[in-house]
């Protein structure tokens, strides 16, 4: 099977000029947003997949994360819950999502990494040869 099929991502690698050590969280950031951020720099920096130009797609990926547990803790507080603000934060979280399989955040991105490796097909009897 070839490796560049059309539609898959390529599996984040590592790169020769990562990060060794995680930055402190941009001070802009709420404190849902910087506690996204200290929970998923350490993973990031340990996989040696983040440099200083993707840190601007980690601070959008804790950003939506961040505004997306604002918004849930808003409407648990509301006795009935406002639909403008469910979507708003059903868009926040799929914003989240989609940055997080970008790093390989997500369970499905991480297996793709494990997914780059070359397929043997000599004992698969169900190969077209």
């Amino acid at each position: 099977m070839s490796a560049h099929l059309r539609g898959v991502k390529p599996a984040p690698a590592k790169d020769a000029e990562a990060l060794t050590k995680a930055p402190a969280a941009p001070a802009y950031l709420t404190a849902q947003a910087k506690a996204e951020w200290r929970r998923v720099m350490p993973q990031l920096i340990a996989r040696r997949i983040i440099t200083r130009a993707d840190l601007a797609g980690v601070e959008a990926y804790c950003s939506a994360a961040g505004a997306a547990r604002q918004i849930a803790e808003i409407i648990n507080t509301m006795p009935v819950p406002d639909l403008k603000l469910g979507g708003l934060q059903i868009r926040y979280m799929q914003t989240a999502r989609q940055l997080a399989s970008e790093y390989g955040l997500t369970p499905t991105s991480r297996a793709r990494i494990g997914s780059a490796l070359p397929d043997d097909d000599a004992d698969d009897p169900l190969a077209v040869r």
